[in-house]
């Protein structure tokens, strides 16, 4: 789950972490009152656009204004643009938020994050001399530049650990208690608020020597959401994908790609195993979609229609492997699912598991149009030849 910039830096303000004051507005009423109130007499403000993706700044979503006549203009210029970064595709997103902030006095930019490292299943805290710079370009021109600790879960990050990254990074001596500080603020945020990913790009050092997170990104780990009931009103669903935001309800794990061949599967690794094979024998999925282990007939009635509201679907492939959810049940739940969405384009059904003769015998008697597939390979060869022809 993802979060705002200024939402992430509230929450990094509970563990002392220092972030620049700054104030949200959701309309350009809002937004000059902010400036004016940040900006004071000078009136010089940063206006940034608030959107689930980095580069803002390159993509023209980030101002800084000189005076109140600027922040105006900055303000009219950003609010409700479509911001186009490297993270948002060629569509972009639309600005519906900016958060107003005060200008800084920035010695050196610096970059620090955290993140779970699923090599070594453990929690590593990163630092670089390179901040404001994108960090995947840093690793892979220069990795030397980047300083890496590893935490072990049951210790948390070590005092040591902390002066090692300190040091590498070069502080003046005046910043050292600031950076022990905000690292192990950070730290606690990342493991209290069941974090995923942490990053302050970038950590900034001010002209008097102290440590400021002048950005701040904070993904949440939403298997964790159940003892953070109160992050639901964090989530801005406009920033979100329509299509998995209806899979959600349902209890459908949805994720759109850009293939033309819909997948519909029971279990994360079958699901992951049916897109590689649908590759396999050069065929593009639309979509990762598990239907979980009891599936419904709504719920796969529901998956169907998320499935064929893509318009660049040519095919469905379901694949399913009866287990707790039995073969003939499942199949039950296909045939009444096709029946109510009306499926016009090549249906691949493949079943395997407990109950599996009683499963193939209703889907041959159904009147539902579909292609039986043997095994996985065989359904698989089936509905990419099925689009290729259609």
């Amino acid at each position: 789950m993802k979060i705002h910039e200024y939402q992430g830096k509230e929450i990094l303000k509970k563990y002392g972490v220092p972030v620049p004051n700054g104030k949200v507005a959701f309309t350009r009423e809002e937004a000059i009152e902010a400036a004016k109130e940040i900006g004071g007499e000078s009136g010089k403000v940063v206006v940034k656009a608030q959107i689930h993706a980095g580069g803002r700044g390159k993509g023209g979503g980030v101002k800084l204004a000189g005076n109140h006549e600027e922040a105006v203009k900055h303000i009219d210029d950003i609010l409700g643009m479509t911001l186009v970064t490297h993270q948002t595709g060629p569509e972009g997103r639309v600005v519906k938020r900016l958060l107003l902030e005060e200008v800084g006095d920035i010695k050196k930019e610096y970059y620090f994050g955290i993140v779970l490292d699923r090599e070594t299943s453990r929690i590593t805290i990163m630092a670089s001399t390179e901040g404001g710079m994108d960090i995947e370009e840093v690793a892979e021109k220069t990795p030397e530049k980047i300083l890496k600790v590893t935490v072990h879960p049951s210790v948390g990050v070590q005092p040591y650990q902390i002066r090692n990254l300190v040091y590498g990074l070069g502080l003046p001596k005046a910043a050292h208690k600031d950076a022990h500080k905000l690292i192990a603020g950070c730290y606690n945020a990342y493991i209290k608020e069941d974090a995923s990913l942490l990053e302050i790009n970038p950590l900034v050092l001010t002209g008097d020597d102290h440590l400021v997170a002048l950005d701040a990104k904070v993904n949440f780990d939403e298997n964790a959401s159940f003892r953070h009931p109160s992050y639901e009103e964090l989530r801005d669903l406009d920033e979100e994908d329509p299509a998995e935001l209806e899979a959600s309800k349902f209890g459908l794990n949805f994720i759109k790609l850009d293939g033309n061949i819909g997948c519909l599967v029971n279990g994360a690794g079958l699901a992951m195993a049916t897109m590689d094979i649908i590759k396999h024998h050069g065929g593009e999925p639309a979509n990762f979609l598990d239907v979980g282990g009891g599936a419904s007939q709504e719920a796969v009635t529901e998956a169907f229609k998320i499935i064929l509201k893509d318009e660049g679907v040519k095919g469905i492939f379901v694949n399913i492997f009866g287990g707790i959810m039995k073969c003939d049940i499942i199949a039950g739940a296909v045939i009444g699912a096709a029946k109510e969405v009306g499926i016009e384009i090549p249906l691949v059904v493949r079943l395997e598991g407990t109950n599996v003769e009683q499963g193939r015998k209703m889907l041959e008697e159904s009147d539902v149009e579909l292609i039986r597939g043997d095994d996985m390979n065989d359904a698989a060869k089936k509905i990419v030849e099925a689009v290729a022809n259609a």
